[in-house]
Order: C-alpha cells, then structure tokens, then sequence
C-alpha cells in the first residue's frame, strides 16, 4: 500500500482505547482519521488522545462524508448486525468486535448477505495472545502427541464485593449487571475460540450454568463438557464469583497428550515430555499485544488479499458451541 489506510472507527468505549493504541501502532499501515460514537464526550476524549480530527454523532453521518478505505466497529453487539450492513452498502471492509452478531441465526444471515459487497473480519483477540500462539505452535509440532484432555480454568470473584463494597468487574464493565446471557456469550467466548485455534473442531456435549451474584440478570458460573474430532476430552471450568480468588481475570490451561503435555498458568507456559519449553510473559503486554496482533492481521490480509484467520465463518462455529451451552444447560428455558 503506497498510503496508510484510512479508518474510521465506530465506538468510543472502553474497548475503543485498546483499538486505538493498536491502530496507533502502524501508522504507515493505517491511521484512524474519524470516530462516531452517539456520546460527544467520549468520542472527543478519544480523539483529542489519539489525535482524531473528526467526530460525528452516529456512525451514518461519518460514512456518509468520510473518505475511508475501512471501517473498525467497536460498539456493543447489539448494534454490530446494522452496523455491519451499513459499512458493507458502501463497500467498504470491516473489522467487528466479537461476537458477530448477538445470536447464531443472526450471524448466519449477516455473513451471508454481506459476502459479495465486502471483506468481514470479526475481532476476536484472544487467540492472538502470545502464549496462546505459541502453545498452538507447539502442538502443530505435534510435541505432546494426541490430545487426550484438556481442561481450561476462570476463577474470578470478579462480581463479588471487595474490602470497598464494589464490585470489580461491574465496575469495569457495568453492562454486564444487565445481560441475560453474561459469562458464556460475553467472557467465555473467547476461550471456547481459543481452544477451537487450538485443538480443532469441539462439539458441546453437556453444560451446567449458575448465578450467584442474583442481581445479575445472567450467569456467573459455568461448566462446560467438550469433545475433539479425535475424541479428546475438553472441559471449561469458570466462574465469576470465585471466594478467595483474586478479581483479575487470569486464565489457566492444561493439555494432556499422549507424549507430553502443555500447560499455562497465567504468565507461565511449560511444555513438558520428549521436546520440553518454557516461556513467561507480562500479562499486561499480551492483553494490549492481543489488539496489536488482530488489527495488524486485518490489515495485512487487505493488503495481501489473505483470507482473515476469525472470518465470519470461523465465528459462526464458535457461536454454535456458545449456543449449545445455553441450549444444553438449559438456562434460558428455567427462567
């Protein structure tokens, strides 16, 4: 590309500062050069810091007068279906924060109705997680052999009261008090895409969801039964009212092969058997580097016409598993 792309970016949230620092960090790739955002003073706030030169009130007034070559949607996923449809009528590519679309169906129909105006990458940046790309490497290695199990760990007393009466993860994050569907659809998500990357094709074979914190409209407890296409059992053990674990979400793996295994606990990756390893991280650096990682892949799959590693079809298998966990557990149908 002879010119930076020009990108107009449509949220001013809290996710929006991670997209930006990410953007910021390829400006001869791409620059942002307009935010939309229905509240003035955040998209303001976000341009005033990354030096934006144009706001607008809604995300059709500034595709309508903007010169862009892409678009970055980082507003909450009800809005992601319309505003998908919106970006793709001018023709212009997309990058839409996960989830799709806020059910299967929806993506389904989304995916296929935008597939001949424009190029969709959905932004799913777990995955991009250094230890989760190296731990992936690994196994392509075939290091451990087999998998036979595998078991992913979440405990958090993220809504549970700390010494100060609040709430850590509400306070970060306040719309999740009101999502009736909360830790699969919003937080477990990205784990059951993450072990998709890493293991291959899962399929949900039992699901028990809970709530604890009964102010919540959704759940805070999940466990999730799973199985490879070689048979490998997969489990996802999570919660969000952990008593005695700390509010900070870290996240924690094991991968039982049949010569060796992998396992992550937070910062710490070791991989044991006949080709051992190790390596550590700053968790800081991986969360923001996860942004960095998955907007430069959009970018550079423009620029080479490569297909995006988290098309829209690879998210639609993801939310077919998020999907059986409700259906299985039945949570929904008990409310």
């Amino acid at each position: 590309m002879s010119k930076p792309l020009r990108i107009g970016l449509i949220g001013a949230g809290m996710v929006s500062r991670h997209h930006l620092i990410a953007w910021a960090d390829i400006p001869d790739s791409a620059r942002v050069v307009a935010i939309a955002d229905p509240s003035r003073e955040n998209a303001a706030r976000r341009a005033d810091e990354f030096s934006i030169s144009k706001i607008y009130a809604d995300a059709e007034a500034m595709l309508a007068t903007s010169e862009l070559d892409a678009v970055d949607i980082a507003a909450p996923r009800q809005f992601h279906v319309p505003l998908v449809r919106l970006a793709a009528k001018r023709g212009l590519p997309v990058l839409c924060q996960k989830p799709l679309a806020p059910n299967l169906q929806q993506a389904i129909d989304l995916a296929a109705d935008v597939k001949s105006q424009t190029r969709l990458m959905v932004h799913e940046n777990w995955r991009f997680r250094g230890y989760y790309r190296d731990a992936a490497a690994w196994l392509r290695e075939g290091r451990i052999g087999d998998v036979k199990q595998a078991q992913l760990t979440l405990l958090t007393s993220g809504v549970l009261p700390g010494a100060d009466g609040l709430r850590p993860a509400l306070q970060r994050q306040p719309f999740m008090r009101g999502e009736k569907r909360m830790l699969v659809a919003e937080v477990l998500i990205h784990h059951l895409d993450t072990l998709r990357m890493l293991l291959g094709p899962l399929r949900v074979t039992a699901a028990g969801l809970s709530r604890t914190y009964s102010e919540m409209a959704g759940e805070d407890g999940a466990v999730i039964q799973m199985k490879t296409e070689g048979g490998g059992s997969v489990t996802v053990f999570a919660s969000f009212a952990a008593h005695g674990f700390p509010a900070a979400q870290v996240d924690r793996l094991d991968i039982l092969g049949a010569t060796g295994s992998i396992r992550l606990d937070g910062p710490h990756l070791v991989c044991a058997g006949a080709s051992p390893a190790e390596k550590h991280y700053d968790l800081a650096v991986e969360y923001q580097g996860s942004y960095n990682r998955t907007i430069a892949h959009f970018v550079q799959s423009l620029a080479n016409n490569t297909p995006f590693e988290t098309a829209p079809e690879d998210n639609i298998e993801t939310l077919r598993l998020v999907e059986d966990c409700y259906r299985l557990s039945g949570w929904e149908a008990a409310r």
